[in-house]
């Protein structure tokens, strides 16, 4: 590092990033936009899921998350036990040596507080819990920004984030509940706050025009098998989950309505496949979106939307495209009535083509006036990111980079 670099400030980002989750690398891109128009001066890197990608695609210096290369295959053999235990251990040293270096960390958004999917305490919860006490340990004020959290019922998993989340040094949620949570797991939320979703202060593409003509539908789909405590159904939820919406997508084919299926994260390509293979019919294509952007121009190109992936339906909310959620987890619920489609939710672990269908129906119906509605609200939401982004400076920022930093600015 250079003497004019060391008199910069260094900010690193961390989390599952570059890992194949979209959400995940939206959250992401927005902390970089942020961070290139409010602090233009700042060294950033990031120890993150997938170091290749990130520097590949948003051009920072990237560090691999895990010293153990193997750390998400399932291990059986006693060597491949023996060197996930290692690099555990490895992990505390190489995570504080990283976090010394830096002036402020911020963990992008994401469900970094939560388990609403299959999740074990030694993995990300462990490795969130290093990056908080060492960001204490070493004087590296820690950011965890619009991230969501939800109540966990397993002990060590709600210990390890209930003690990440009191050794931050700055906290703020995407919803409430998220919130709220925290406070059920016993954190002091008293100077918390909530704003939206990092991903809703991303650029938009422009509506398309209003048609007569019945359009596409997107349809979002994810390779779901419940949550934390559904593993012992989890075959049957995914089957239920998968039929149901192979009935829904073929109705609409019946119905001579062109079906664009989309993911959200590289493991739903197995879903797209099953209901590509269900499905015979040349007006059911898939998209490969690499990125929000992507998502959000198949979205704003549609007439409706059904996801599952949060990320899915922040992109759909955003373009104004209505959208109806197969909600996975509270999460989903409360997002959905923040931008006012509240009752537009069908339980994704329990899916029932006709009532879908139904839902649906009615969604479309009221479409004009739901756009106008999620048009107001995402200028909302836009203004309440602003906030976010001045509230994150003032508290983590060292003060004479962003008193410089407001002085620069015309």
């Amino acid at each position: 590092m250079t003497s004019a670099d060391k008199a910069r400030v260094r900010v690193g980002l961390f989390g599952l990033l570059g890992s194949g989750n979209l959400g995940n690398d939206g959250s992401l891109e927005a902390v970089l936009g942020y961070l290139r128009a409010e602090h233009p001066d700042a060294v950033v890197d990031a120890l993150c899921g997938g170091p290749e990608v990130v520097t590949a695609r948003y051009g920072i210096p990237a560090t691999r998350l895990h010293w153990n290369r193997g750390e998400y295959r399932t291990a059986s053999r006693a060597a491949a036990i023996a060197a996930k235990g290692l690099g555990k251990l490895v992990d505390v040293f190489r995570t504080a040596a990283w976090v010394r270096r830096h002036d402020v960390v911020i963990v992008p958004g994401m469900g970094v507080l939560e388990a609403t999917l299959p999740l074990r305490p030694w993995g990300f919860p462990y490795s969130l819990f290093l990056l908080c006490a060492s960001g204490r340990l070493m004087r590296t004020r820690v950011a965890l920004v619009s991230v969501g959290a939800a109540e966990i019922r397993n002990r060590p998993t709600r210990a390890l984030v209930r003690w990440s989340g009191r050794l931050a040094a700055y906290r703020s949620y995407r919803d409430a509940q998220s919130r709220d949570a925290m406070r059920a797991m016993g954190v002091n939320t008293a100077r918390d706050e909530v704003y939206p979703d990092l991903a809703f202060s991303l650029p938009t593409p422009p509506a398309k025009a209003p048609s007569d003509v019945p359009g596409t539908v997107c349809v979002g789909v994810m390779d779901f098998h419940g949550g934390n405590d559904d593993r012992a159904r989890a075959d049957e939820i995914y089957r239920r989950y998968l039929d149901g919406t192979i009935r829904f997508v073929r109705t609409l084919v019946e119905e001579g309505r062109p079906v664009r299926l989309l993911t959200g994260d590289r493991c739903d390509a197995t879903v797209v496949a099953a209901i590509l293979d269900a499905v015979d019919s040349p007006l059911v294509t898939a998209a490969e979106p690499a990125s929000l952007a992507d998502l959000m121009n198949e979205m704003v190109a549609a007439d409706t939307v059904v996801a599952v992936r949060y990320h899915n339906l922040i992109c759909a909310l955003k373009t104004g495209t209505p959208v109806l959620a197969l909600s996975y987890a509270a999460k989903s619920e409360a997002l959905m009535d923040r931008m006012g489609l509240g009752a537009y939710c069908h339980p994704a672990r329990e899916v029932d083509a006709d009532r879908l269908l139904e839902q649906f129906r009615a969604l479309e119906k009221r479409s004009p006036e739901l756009r106008q509605t999620l048009a107001e609200r995402n200028l909302a939401a836009a203004r309440q990111l602003d906030d976010q982004f001045s509230s994150l400076t003032t508290a983590v920022f060292p003060a004479t980079h962003h008193t410089h930093a407001r002085q620069e600015s015309p």
